[in-house]
């Protein structure tokens, strides 16, 4: 005995010495072996404490269920929306700091910085001008909620003085004070007045538009599509109830298996509200990006339930129900784990403060944490509820009524409806094979060639096989690893060979199940396997895919950041109205941009004043240089040979103190000197407007690049600055950069993967299948008028891991057969995965339609991604994979693997 683990070291050595690519294969096949064995054992655990299994997840979740009274709602939508760590949040502080904004009651602020609390309202009129008699009377009207002048102009004055005839619309904005909690909850319900005697005062007056927003409007709104999304959402789930049931219902009564598909919803529904206790618990707020959560573990949580389902239909009948349940789970979990660690992954990573926004990085958080609840809770709740309706199979009790169905001579007494409602075979064929199965399930059939395979989910098989002259067959499957074939009556001879797991000669699923064949099941089985692999469909299938390539490509190219947060809000709000009319009225001229020079520079050097008029050159500007050079000019004063003391004395106490110009000391920082010199000026700023055209947001970027670009080579250092330059700056990047980041962490999973599975053409095809998804999904998203942002790309991330769930399955049944051709394997993948896929494909797009019904934009670009994904990932895995893979790698080898034939 002590000599043995030499002698199998030395056996290895030499194994890899002759042929390490199988040494390599047989360490595969060991790995894979033990982690089935193991999900066995599971299986075998789990189903020999049902009781524990089934009632702790449903205690759990009721427990973390009572959480919800510290349920709360992000308030600061500009925190989920704006890149966390982006130069505009710099310069903005910068810009705070140096020039603190005048809240003073006599002087009316911009919003060029930090608006606060604010009111504003675009009216506009239906006839007429606005600056018409009738219609001033009633605007002076909306103007007693604020108090100073209708009309403000540079320099304070008067705007009825600057020779304005006609005007199509009038904006107003009212500034408020909020410097404590009290004043800012005071300033808070001023702002929900405001807007509801604005909504009064429009409708008794027809012939005015009022257009109102405030400084919460934001907020309100973004968080209404929550509000409106409640009614569709309890839709889709009886939609996707009445369905999930429906997919699990058979003809056959006992066979049926309808309460699966309600509590696969439910194991769903108990993993989220546990998912959201633990949120609540850390304190996490909600905020409407979280609408998508609910359908990515729809999503993962049917594919799982549906596949084993599928793996219970194909185990043996005559086996002890914890038996069933481990060989389930020998066959699924391995591959549901997988496609649950790529979900992780790709959220996980999306979740790391790697992610620059905040609305992204807590989506995958939330997402990630409910596709763990959901795993576990499959592997404990749903397969306990395999077990009840296991036994219930073995009482011969009915799938759905859970009545004992009587015998066949008690039944023909009842009445039609009752016997069809009664209707199975399995008593039948349960007594059929009693009298004709040995105890160790020999199955003898004597037609001539028909080849009958009976197969267990077990990876090790055992085949007895009984030669007649007229070359009948016997087949007999046993968890045992050795096959032994005996031939009669002349040619009798014994031989065993090892049978390497799930590479077993392919049968069909009607073979093993004539009597068990569902719906979906014979239609893929009889018409869409033969139809898919045929020969004269292939041609078309890869012109389809050229053509899904293409259009793709056109999408690609048209990609648009979405930058605009009123782009996520609900339909028809104030928000949505006052963009619009913002957009109609105000679009030629950008907002006003504050120019900053931040630090000392000799404004009296000829060269620095014509640099700095230079880069104000196109546009309209509101300069104090400007203004104080041509104030020297009037007077006959040298705007080039002053000195530093004289320009700035100059500057102090003649241009400054004249009315007209006194608003300019707000925009001028002094520096005081050493005693008795002249003060030096640290900062300065300036006010600039572009002219835009409609694609004001693109002409807005480019800018802001431009002159950041052209600061660096400055030698006055200065910044542009505007609150809008926090949704613009760097924003492509901040929503693009957890997107390439998962789908790079997802390749380098699926590489690293290739060395535990049997045959590593699997993670190549998946990577490609993820990679060609998710191209897909990009440019017909951009086509259906979807731009790139938050919600777009939190959608991108969640398909790799939806379209591994829905193609993984199919790769690896057909990349691990061995002994037969391509088309031979393509059906039994088909017939094996494409049920499950088909039947999550019908409930996920059902759940997904009543969406389609709620007014928001946040929940329309929702709902375009995720059906998009879902038809994208389903034609790759019906359509795209089963047409490819019958004349691509891996190749069937049958002659160099003799012993891969079952």
């Amino acid at each position: 005995m002590v000599g043995v683990p030499a002698v199998s070291s030395r056996w290895w050595e030499r194994l890899k010495t002759l042929c390490p690519e199988r040494a390599r294969r047989m360490l595969r096949q060991v790995l894979q072996a033990g982690l089935r064995s193991s999900f066995q054992a599971l299986g075998r655990f789990v189903a020999s404490h049902p009781v524990f299994f089934a009632s702790a997840p449903v205690l759990v979740s009721v427990l973390l269920g009572a959480s919800f009274s510290r349920y709360r709602v992000e308030g600061n939508v500009e925190s989920l929306l704006v890149p966390k760590h982006s130069l505009a949040k710099i310069e903005g502080n910068l810009v705070d700091s140096l020039f603190p904004v005048n809240r003073s009651k006599h002087t009316l602020y911009s919003d060029l910085q930090t608006p606060g609390r604010y009111g504003r309202v675009i009216v506009t009129s239906r006839r007429g001008s606005i600056l018409d008699p009738l219609h001033t009377d009633l605007v002076l009207k909306v103007q007693a909620w604020g108090a100073g002048p209708a009309v403000q102009g540079p320099g304070g004055v008067s705007g009825r003085g600057q020779g304005v005839r006609s005007a199509r619309a009038l904006q107003l904005t009212y500034y408020l004070q909020a410097r404590g909690a009290l004043t800012d909850r005071v300033a808070s319900q001023w702002e929900q007045a405001f807007c509801g005697e604005l909504g009064r005062f429009g409708a008794g007056h027809p012939e005015l538009s009022l257009y109102p927003f405030t400084s919460s409007s934001l907020r309100t709104d973004f968080q209404a599509s929550s509000v409106l999304a409640r009614r569709p959402l309890l839709a889709s789930v009886c939609v996707c109830l009445v369905l999930a049931v429906g997919c699990c219902s058979m003809r056959d009564c006992v066979r049926a298996k309808p309460w699966l598909g309600l509590l696969a919803l439910l194991s769903i529904a108990l993993s989220g509200l546990t998912a959201a206790g633990i949120l609540n618990l850390t304190g996490t707020t909600y905020n409407s990006t979280y609408l998508g959560v609910p359908f990515i573990l729809l999503g993962h949580g049917l594919f799982g339930t549906f596949e084993m389902l599928s793996s219970w239909r194909r185990t043996r009948e005559d086996q002890h129900v914890k038996e069933r349940v481990a060989s389930v789970f020998s066959d699924v979990m391995l591959r549901y784990s997988g496609a649950t660690l790529l979900h992780q992954v790709s959220l996980g990573l999306a979740a790391s403060p790697l992610t620059n926004l905040e609305a992204v990085r807590l989506f995958c958080r939330c997402a990630a944490l409910g596709i763990t609840v959901g795993y576990l809770y499959t592997l404990s709740f749903y397969a306990t509820c395999l077990v009840a309706t296991g036994y219930l199979e073995t009482g011969y009790r009915h799938g759905c009524f859970c009545r004992r169905v009587p015998k066949k001579g008690a039944l023909d007494t009842k009445p039609r409806w009752y016997r069809c409602l009664m209707y199975t075979r399995y008593q039948d064929e349960t007594h059929s094979q009693t009298h004709s199965h040995t105890p160790n399930s020999t199955h003898t059939h004597t037609p001539n060639p028909a080849h009958t395979y009976t197969h267990t989910a077990n990876p090790a098989h055992s085949h007895t096989h009984t030669h007649t002259p007229n070359t009948t067959h016997t087949h007999d499957h046993t968890p045992n690893t050795t096959h032994a074939h005996t031939h009669t009556p002349n040619t009798t001879h014994i031989h065993a060979h090892t049978h390497i797991p799930n590479t077993h000669t392919p049968t069909t699923i009607s073979e093993l199940r004539p009597q068990d064949s569902h719906l979906l099941l014979g239609c893929v089985q009889r018409c869409y396997g033969d139809w898919i692999t045929n020969t004269y469909v292939k041609p078309f299938m890869v012109l389809l895919y050229l053509v899904y390539i293409s259009f793709g490509l056109m999408g690609f190219l048209q990609v648009s950041q979405g930058s605009e947060p009123s782009s996520l809000v609900a339909m028809d709000t104030g928000t949505l109205l006052y963009a619009r009319a913002q957009q109609r009225y105000f679009s030629s001229y950008s907002p006003v941009i504050g120019f900053y020079v931040y630090e000392s520079a000799p404004y009296w050097n000829t060269s620095v004043q014509r640099d700095l008029l230079e880069y104000a050159k196109g546009f309209q500007r509101i300069s104090w240089l400007e203004s104080y050079l041509d104030y020297l000019t009037e007077r006959n004063l040298s705007t080039t040979s002053q000195s530093r003391e004289s320009f700035t004395r100059m500057l102090r106490l003649s241009f400054l103190r004249q009315p007209q110009f006194a608003h300019f000391a707000d925009d001028i920082i002094f520096a005081e000197r050493d005693e008795g010199e002249e003060p030096e000026m640290a900062a300065s700023r300036v006010f600039l407007v572009a002219k835009t055209t409609e694609n004001k947001r693109e002409e807005m970027s480019v800018l802001l690049d431009t002159l950041r670009r052209l600061s660096l080579t400055s030698r006055v250092r200065f910044l542009i600055f505007n609150p809008s330059f926090v949704y613009l700056d760097r924003y492509a990047t901040a929503v693009s950069s957890p997107l390439r980041h998962s789908l790079m962490a997802v390749l380098f999973l699926l590489g690293l993967s290739s060395l535990a599975v049997v045959e590593p053409l699997v993670a190549v095809w998946l990577s490609l299948t993820l990679l060609s998804v998710q191209f897909g999904v990009l440019g017909f998203m951009t086509l259906w008028g979807v731009e790139l942002d938050c919600v777009s790309v939190l959608c991108l991330i969640s398909a790799l891991g939806h379209s591994a769930d829905c193609c993984g399955p199919l790769l690896a049944t057909f990349s691990s057969g061995r002994g037969d051709s391509r088309t031979v394997w393509v059906r039994l993948a088909l017939e094996r995965h494409g049920v499950p896929s088909l039947q999550t494909l019908i409930c996920y797009t059902a759940a997904l339609l009543p969406l389609a019904a709620v007014r928001s934009n946040l929940t329309r670009s929702l709902f375009r991604c995720l059906v998009l994904t879902a038809f994208c990932s389903a034609l790759h895995a019906l359509a795209f994979l089963p047409t490819l893979l019958t004349f691509l790698p891996p190749a069937k080898k049958t002659g160099s693997r003799q012993g891969d034939r079952g």
